[in-house]
């Protein structure tokens, strides 16, 4: 009874790391997207536009919701079309960069249409479910011993690159240190100058 059991745990056992390394850059791109809304939320005709999605009757809310999917949709296939072409940097630069903005506008949208969305039943019920589900099913993941050695690696990975960043900040303070127009205006001559 053993062996199939063995075996199954081994089989599966890629999967398992598969899915903990995209549950930690999803969370990953879930908070970066978070930080960068905050950055630009403070803008007032962005405020003012998030109070009317607010406002909105919950069918209204879930059309807004919706709509950053939608629309990202179409730029995903463009991307994985640009890769098929030979064109593979374009486009993971550009699913990498629609996954980032995307995981940001869905989590503000989330949170502000969330109270008003609750309101629809069938919503609700849905929710509910899915959470439950999903924090069952992290639970279980998280408790695997292949999430557990995931998490010690991008510890250990974020330890690295902060040591090395702050290796790297005194030389910062000196040549390397630039406003970011000023980095720009050089990288621009540079660009020119190559041709």
């Amino acid at each position: 009874m053993k062996r199939p059991t063995k075996l199954r745990t081994r089989l599966l056992a890629p999967l398992i790391y598969l899915a903990a390394l995209l549950l930690m850059l999803e969370d990953w791109f879930w908070d970066l997207g978070a930080r960068l809304i905050a950055l630009v939320a403070s803008w007032p005709p962005l405020r003012a536009l998030e109070r009317r999605v607010q406002a909105l009757p919950p069918y209204g809310a879930l059309a807004v919701f919706v709509l950053p999917g939608v629309l990202l949709f179409p730029v995903k296939l463009l991307a994985l079309l640009a890769i098929t072409r030979g064109h593979a940097i374009y486009g993971v630069s550009v699913i990498v960069i629609a996954k980032i903005g995307g995981a940001a506008i869905v989590a503000r949208l989330y949170s502000l249409t969330r109270p008003t969305l609750l309101r629809l039943a069938w919503f609700a019920r849905w929710h509910n479910a899915f959470m439950a589900l999903k924090d069952r099913w992290i639970g279980r993941l998280k408790a695997s011993d292949a999430y557990r050695r995931t998490s010690r690696m991008a510890a250990r990975m974020r330890a690295a690159v902060r040591r090395l960043l702050l290796r790297l900040r005194p030389r910062a303070r000196g040549r390397l240190a630039m406003r970011p127009a000023r980095m720009l205006r050089r990288f621009i001559a540079m660009w020119r100058a190559r041709r």
